[in-house]
């Protein structure tokens, strides 16, 4: 470990203050035009929301009202889609009523890969960089999001949706309504932390609005989209969640709840069945997932170019919804009926393969979309598979099919999206039978545990891993990346020809003249570092070069280094300080980072991230 009093850290501690904890650059991702909106609002309306608490709830208010007038456009302009393109009646759910021309079922599909393929075209690299979710963006953004790009992937996510894709509405419902409330925070000047709190208000109010459920949005917001339940976040987060929800109800008409009578079984007398549930439900969340992956690696053994599949994809969906409308659209429809009526057992099985086959073939074909509601369709059908099935060849050790499927639809949501307690409401918000909190909370739990212990990802953390993000959700780890070495690094290292003599060295570099050096190559290439005390203690020939005593040749950081690397690096090489390169080719020598100064740093930030997650 460094010694706090060496010369080097002494000329660390003197350098201003502000330096080292200058804002950092603003991402990539923003949008040019976009920093326009950074404090435009007045500056007393900006002081409301930095100094109180109550200044965060009155955005939330309109963070909430926004998202459901948001939610609430999104939905209707999917719906005139489905009925223009499959002509259905006037309010009919895709996912229950056949199209009257099969032609268009097979041909809808197709068409819209061949827009998604327009929308790619025309795009090209003018969005690069710019497309994160709000989960990336409270991850490793701190909260910003790109206007253009929010909105190039919400017509994504509306074209594979509306032409007939097996993919949700609600990735586009959240990636608005959380943009909305990115660049409203940004004209609010809004501090990191607040930046976070706002899209998750975003997002609380997409999913409370799109499902008519607060408790289930609020919830998801703290699981998903900010990563903790605080004190602080749940008066913004359920505000903005109920007020969507309010608004969502009122235009849309919606009923309270998809199920109106109680459950007919006690939930608490089910027993072991949940532990089977639990289990069913992980197999199937895993299975789905893999399943993309593995039609995506097919896709890709075809060769065809990755812009054309969607319209192959398309066909291929528009052939399973010949076999069952519900491989169509995010399934609404077709969970409401799961929910309240008792299908037959096969169409149960029928319904449960082409759906979990159609959203597959979605996702790894190219359409852009959610899978929150297709893993509650998904996982209502595997419920009901099991209550039904068991009732069938073991009446003795009956489950009301009705449970199961409650259950099942909490299990499985919770195993894909990765949010136990907002599945846990979902159910509840659903069924309107406090019953089935405690019995739905544990199959959430455990399905849960058994998908992050066996597969090790939800899906939108999954995606993250396939794409080279090492995150785990949406925890702000994005600070560690906005600290680089280049800005940590103090200039004023000393250094000396590799090929020079020890005995010249020794002359150069008196005992307390300096702490370590840096040896150049004929390139000025870094090539090792000297420790001064080693340089006079050697027992070496004074004509050998000073070479001879290089320690940590190949450790070194380079200016993009982040600190929380840095601090690794250190770790492994066991050095007190190492050197900062330009990059790795040219080993140009930049300046020079210590342990005890880099560990100083990532304390201050790491102690505000704590300051920030407790309270304000």
């Amino acid at each position: 470990m460094a010694e706090p009093g060496r010369q080097s850290e002494t000329a660390e501690a003197a350098r201003p203050s502000e330096k080292l904890f200058e804002p950092p650059p603003r991402p990539e991702a923003a949008a040019p035009s976009a920093s326009r909106l950074d404090r435009a609002l007045p500056s007393w309306m900006r002081a409301f929301v930095r100094t109180r608490e109550s200044g965060l709830l009155v955005a939330a208010v309109i963070i909430g009202i926004a998202s459901g007038l948001l939610v609430s456009a999104l939905n209707e302009a999917a719906q005139r889609l489905h009925e223009v393109l499959f002509a259905i009646p006037h309010e009919a759910s895709l996912s229950l009523t056949r199209s009257p021309d099969a032609w268009r079922t097979i041909a809808a599909p197709m068409l819209g890969g061949l827009a998604l393929l327009g929308l790619t075209l025309w795009a090209g690299d003018r969005f690069r960089g710019q497309l994160a979710d709000a989960v990336e963006a409270n991850a490793l953004r701190g909260g910003r999001l790109s206007a253009p790009g929010s909105l190039y992937i919400v017509a994504q996510t509306l074209v594979s949706n509306g032409f007939g894709a097996s993919v949700g509405l609600e990735a586009a419902y959240t990636q608005l309504c959380s943009a909305f409330s990115s660049l409203f925070g940004r004209a609010l000047g809004a501090r990191r932390a607040d930046m976070r709190l706002l899209v998750g208000c975003g997002a609380a109010g997409a999913i409370a609005g799109a499902f008519d459920a607060p408790l289930a949005g609020a919830f998801y917001a703290m699981e998903a989209i900010l990563g903790a339940y605080t004190i602080n976040s749940l008066a913004p987060v359920l505000v903005s969640a109920i007020l969507a929800s309010m608004v969502t109800r009122t235009i849309l008409a919606r009923p309270e709840s998809l199920i109106h009578a109680p459950l007919p079984q006690p939930l608490i007398e089910l027993g072991v069945h949940l532990l089977v549930i639990a289990a069913l439900a992980a197999a199937a969340s895993i299975a789905l997932m893999a399943g993309v992956a593995l039609l995506e690696r097919l896709w890709g053994a075809t060769r065809m170019p990755a812009k054309w599949r969607p319209i192959a994809g398309g066909a291929l969906i528009g052939g399973l919804g010949l076999v069952a409308p519900e491989a169509l659209g995010a399934g609404h429809g077709a969970l409401s009926v799961n929910l309240s009526t008792s299908p037959l057992l096969s169409q149960v099985a029928l319904v449960l393969l082409v759906k979990s086959l159609s959203s597959a073939v979605s996702l790894s074909s190219g359409f852009r979309g959610g899978l929150f509601f297709c893993s509650l369709l998904i996982g209502a059908l595997v419920g009901r598979l099991y209550g039904e099935g068991l009732d069938a060849v073991w009446p003795a050790a009956t489950i009301d099919p009705a449970a199961a499927a409650v259950l099942g639809m909490a299990a499985v949501g919770a195993g894909i999206i990765g949010s136990p307690v907002a599945m846990t409401f979902f159910a509840l918000e659903t069924t309107n039978d406090f019953r089935v909190t405690v019995a739905a909370l544990l199959s959430s739990a455990l399905t849960g545990l058994i998908v992050r212990e066996t597969f090790g990802y939800s899906f939108a953390t999954w995606r993250f891993h396939l794409r080279g993000e090492a995150i785990r959700g949406p925890q702000d780890v994005g600070w560690m990346r906005d600290i680089k070495a280049a800005r940590l690094m103090r200039k004023d290292f000393r250094s000396v020809a590799a090929d020079r003599t020890i005995a010249a060295a020794r002359v150069l570099f008196p005992v307390g003249s300096a702490r370590e050096i840096l040896l150049t190559d004929a390139d000025d290439g870094y090539a090792g570092i000297v420790l001064v005390s080693d340089l006079h203690a050697a027992t070496h020939d004074d004509s050998e070069p000073i070479a001879k005593l290089a320690q940590w040749r190949n450790n070194f950081l380079t200016a993009q280094t982040t600190i929380r690397a840095a601090v690794d690096a250190f770790d492994e090489s066991e050095a007190d300080t190492l050197p900062v390169l330009a990059d790795a080719q040219s080993r140009k020598i930049l300046g020079v980072l210590s342990e005890a100064h880099a560990l100083r740093v990532y304390g201050r930030e790491l102690e505000k991230q704590n300051q920030a997650f407790l309270g304000r």
